[in-house]
């Protein structure tokens, strides 16, 4: 049902651009179809996660060689041990639950129910934002320092990593502004490439690493000169892995493009076993690829490049810990020149400019598909959920609003960090890690329902390591959780501003009878439908007998005219819109259309226009006045559907017909 029954006034070009493709339904629930996509084989859709999870080896080497230090290598074996046995199977999990591309916050949401749930889904929102928005940003600062530490960019770049960084988000935002459609076979190109050069980059670094033996003993004394013994190394290293969360990043997203993954003739929107099956044939295949590549890598920059050049000069503190605990004086030359660039850097020592050049090219391509990967991301979770909890404006549903406000986001981010890779990575692997947390609470939650009691304690376990682990990352880098907290607070705060400015709107997407109610309708509508708003008690002919009496008496209605009762139990109130189905009873001389709807007011609202509409005459409904505060009642309204009814419905049936002769009368007694 719209929400007017007027013409739509005129709207300048420039709103008619910016609201291009907005869904004119603004009271319609989100379903399965509204995000339909062609479908395309899973090893081609993993190209299209791969250019966020893969790109993140533009960065992740440095950033590990960075946190770690010389036991980079063994946090980066334990990370791909959570990665292989813990991330792996829970989002294989994930994908069975959730199929249609809602991810592990949708199986909270249902797990949970009600309001808990929505606002435990504004807060995972939040998170969401923070992982998407960093992406972009970070990804963004990591193509920025591989333009300018290029060789054959003009220095004069160097010194203005902001800039340039915010020059590529406004490319970014310009793609979306203009019409963005995923491009799998971009993204299929770009990783392919990335990834042979990755190969090459690093099949040279093993290449010296075994025909130089000496980078492997000086690598051994400096892990025993600093930690002791295997076990203290160990030990360490479990300490360590939480900064290097930035090596999971990938497996939200794959959940989230299931619906493009092709499936099986046979599948169904109900049982899409096919792609439910490729789709973790896409998880297991991308892990594994980044597995080999994150150990390789980190081996490679660990032992080869200089420990200085992971250090910016501005790192001052930093660079005196790092002579001191070398012991040697550092060699200010190539201070910096890795850092967020460690594979690029091998790529120029060992192959030369022109191929490090090559390399640097595709990078900054493939880090630039990466921010358009989140931003579609963001595109495609915010219309999925608030417009549906009406905790959204009705613009929300058009992508171009958004996509300014998520850029405008975006360069207060780069601004805030001055571009840094390295300041951002705490704040990426804080939305990493609590989402992942999330979908590892929502398996065992739903593994403990069907009570498999194995799978149960499995997925407990790995609750608990990322939970430990998320602890940790927040704890030494609490710049992520300030973030995500202000993303909550402002998605809170305008949803809740948005719920209490639409609560008026019709909220109902159809109004159904069955065929009891219908006959009902057709044999009293002849001179016009009469409803009495009855909040039921002991629901016997006494009390409709009762009610009719005094309702006939006070509002003076003919005994001539047929009575309908009209009877709302709110179900859950936390949702916005619904399909209100109308069930026809009788008891004893006394007929009864009986429902169930999110709100009592907008549910009779939406019957008595389509009662209105079904007989072609104006319907007239009778209520009583509620005794009792004002603010009682509206506050009951928003929370629990229900309150003053009256006045409520009346200014629904304003706002949803604006025609006086055309809209419903309403009669209040008292």
């Amino acid at each position: 049902m719209n929400d007017s029954t007027s013409s739509p006034k005129p709207i300048n070009p420039f709103k008619r651009w910016l609201l291009q493709g907005h869904v004119e339904e603004p009271d319609a629930a989100y379903t399965p179809d509204d995000h339909k996509h062609p479908t395309h084989p899973w090893w081609k859709v993993m190209c299209l996660t791969g250019v966020d999870y893969f790109s993140t080896l533009g960065y992740q080497p440095g950033i590990a060689a960075l946190a770690a230090g010389s036991l980079a290598p063994i946090a980066t074996f334990i990370l791909i041990l959570l990665t292989l046995f813990g991330a792996l199977p829970m989002y294989k999990r994930v994908t069975g639950e959730s199929p249609h591309g809602e991810g592990s916050i949708a199986m909270l949401e249902h797990l949970l129910g009600h309001w808990k749930s929505k606002l435990f889904v504004l807060c995972l929102l939040g998170f969401v934002a923070t992982d998407f928005i960093i992406t972009i940003t970070l990804s963004a600062a990591d193509a920025t320092a591989h333009i300018v530490e290029n060789p054959f960019v003009p220095h004069a770049f160097h010194g203005h990593q902001v800039g340039i960084t915010l020059f590529l988000i406004t490319l970014l935002a310009a793609v979306f502004l203009k019409g963005f459609k995923e491009a799998i076979g971009i993204a299929v190109v770009l990783v392919l490439a990335y990834l042979a050069l990755n190969a090459v980059v690093l099949g040279v670094g093993v290449y010296h690493l075994a025909t130089e033996p000496q980078h492997i003993p000086d690598w051994k004394a400096a892990l025993f000169t600093s930690h002791g013994n295997p076990l203290a190394m160990l030990a360490v290293s479990l300490l360590l892995f939480p900064k290097l969360a930035l090596g999971m990043s990938g497996f939200e997203t794959g959940v989230v493009v299931m619906p493009l993954v092709k499936g099986d003739a046979n599948d169904s929107e109900e049982n899409p076993a096919g792609r439910i099956r490729n789709t973790r044939k896409l998880l297991t295949v991308a892990a594994l690829i980044m597995s080999v590549f994150l150990m390789l890598s980190s081996f490679c920059t660990t032992l080869l490049i200089p420990a200085e050049s992971f250090y910016l000069k501005s790192d001052a503190k930093g660079l005196a810990e790092l002579a001191q605990h070398l012991g040697r004086p550092l060699n200010t030359e190539i201070i910096g020149d890795a850092n967020g660039r460690a594979l690029a850097h091998l790529a120029h020592l060992y192959l030369g400019d022109g191929f490090g050049t090559a390399y640097d090219i595709s990078t900054v391509f493939i880090l630039w598909f990466a921010g358009a990967s989140a931003m579609a991301g963001l595109l495609n979770v915010v219309p999925r959920y608030l417009p549906r909890y009406g905790m959204a404006p009705d613009w929300a549903r058009a992508t171009r609003p958004l996509v300014l406000i998520f850029t405008a986001i975006a360069f207060f981010v780069t601004i805030i960090f001055k571009a840094n890779v390295d300041a951002q990575g705490g704040a990426y692997a804080t939305g990493v890690l609590v989402l992942m947390s999330s979908a590892a609470i929502a398996v065992t939650l739903s593994s403990r329902r069907q009570n498999m009691k194995g799978a149960t304690i499995m997925f407990a376990v790995i609750t608990l390591v990322f939970f430990y682990t998320t602890v940790v990352n927040v704890i030494e880098r609490p710049e992520g959780i300030k973030i995500a907290a202000i993303f909550i607070a402002g998605i809170i705060i305008v949803s809740f501003i948005s719920r209490i400015s639409r609560t008026t709107e019709l909220r109902v997407e159809r109004v159904e009878l069955d065929e009891e109610a219908r006959r009902f309708v057709q044999e009293a509508g002849s001179r016009g439908i009469r409803i009495i708003a009855n909040k039921r008690q002991e629901g016997d002919a006494r009390e409709y007998a009762l009610k009719e009496d005094k309702q006939r008496e006070d509002s003076h209605i003919p005994g001539a005219f047929s009575i309908l009762f009209l009877e709302v139990d709110v179900t859950d109130s936390s949702e916005f819109s619904s399909v209100v189905c109308v069930q026809g009873i009788e008891i004893g001389d006394y007929r009864v259309l009986r429902t169930q709807s999110s709100t009592v007011p907008n549910a009779i609202a939406a019957i008595a226009l389509h009662l209105r509409d079904l007989t072609g005459k104006r319907s007239h409904v009778y209520f009583d006045w509620s005794e009792g505060s004002p603010i009682v009642f509206m506050l009951r309204y928003l929370l629990f559907g229900e309150g003053d009814t009256a006045p409520v419905t009346r200014e629904v049936l304003r706002r949803a017909e604006r025609d006086p002769e055309q809209r419903p009368m309403m009669h209040v007694d008292g």
